[in-house]
């Protein structure tokens, strides 16, 4: 029992336990394994990592190292190409889909499923079609013009559009589902109208269905540059970072450091993508709280 002094007297005030009702105190049960995972998973890993890369040494060492450079303006260029290129595609197939014929139904199911499959398979599969020697694609030029297929992965800037359309391939499904739902949410009224007014098809764009899906498309691109910061998948499983690391971006830069056993470089290098991920964090909660 705590005791507060109130002027001249001492009030005796009830311990924690005393003034919690039981379904408070049952809450806290419940939710201290959960509370010990997020610490334990979550707190511990980022702080640790954190605490790693405090030293600005570190950073000194990345900045001289011409591998970051190149990964840095990889990074950029995967965002401003990928992004671009994959949310324009999605926005102009969510009206492809959003017709009501059967045959488009059965289309929307296979164009799904490069999302639906696991990365490893799907991503490792095109790495095999692109192989010089014995890939599809390769095999298939050989027998069209009798002449070997270029190495697809041996050339930098190749290589980086690979993988480039490889993130877009794998992630145009969700997103054109996406703005899909978006698309059957306006009212067929409003087309209705403007085919009575003789619109065309740009005009009812332009004029109906974009202001409708602006802010649905705007808070979706801010999404998708989050998570294609974070994407791992299709540079490391398609090109390694390779040839001669030069096809590395920030999320995969750190394996590389972590192979050289250099893990203050590694975890450096990660916080140097903090400028790029916290602004679009921050922008993507302001717009979902209006």
């Amino acid at each position: 029992m705590a005791i507060t002094l109130s002027g001249d007297h001492a009030i005796a005030s009830p311990p924690l336990s005393a003034r919690l009702t039981t379904p408070q105190v049952w809450g806290i049960v419940l939710l201290a394994p959960y509370l010990l995972v997020f610490l334990a998973f979550v707190v511990y890993p980022v702080g640790y990592g954190l605490w790693l890369a405090r030293h600005p040494a570190s950073y000194v060492a990345l900045y001289h190292d011409p591998i970051f450079a190149r990964a840095a303006v990889n990074t950029l260029i995967f965002l401003l190409v990928g992004i671009n290129v994959k949310m324009a595609i999605a926005l102009f197939l969510s009206g492809f889909f959003a017709q009501q014929r059967t045959w488009i139904k059965w289309l929307s199911v296979l164009f799904i499923l490069p999302w639906a499959v696991p990365s490893i398979p799907t991503i490792l599969s095109v790495r095999f079609m692109l192989n010089p020697e014995w890939g599809v694609i390769n095999q298939l030029i050989f027998k069209l013009t009798a002449e070997d297929g270029p190495n697809w992965l041996n050339d930098p800037t190749v290589a980086l559009g690979m993988a480039i359309g490889v993130h877009i391939w794998k992630s145009l499904p969700f997103w054109t589902l996406i703005l899909m739902t978006g698309r059957l949410a306006i009212s067929h009224d409003l087309y209705e109208a403007a085919e009575v007014d003789g619109a065309s098809w740009s005009q009812k764009f332009r004029y109906i269905t974009w202001p409708s899906m602006q802010t649905l498309y705007i808070t979706c691109t801010l999404l998708s540059m989050i998570w294609t910061l974070g994407d791992f998948n299709s540079v490391y499983l398609l090109t390694g970072g390779g040839p001669a690391d030069l096809t590395h971006v920030l999320a995969t830069l750190g394996i590389r450091y972590l192979r050289l056993d250099q893990l203050s470089l590694a975890m450096a290098s990660i916080v140097c993508a903090l400028p790029l991920v916290l602004p679009l964090v921050y922008f993507m909660m302001k717009r979902l709280s209006r």
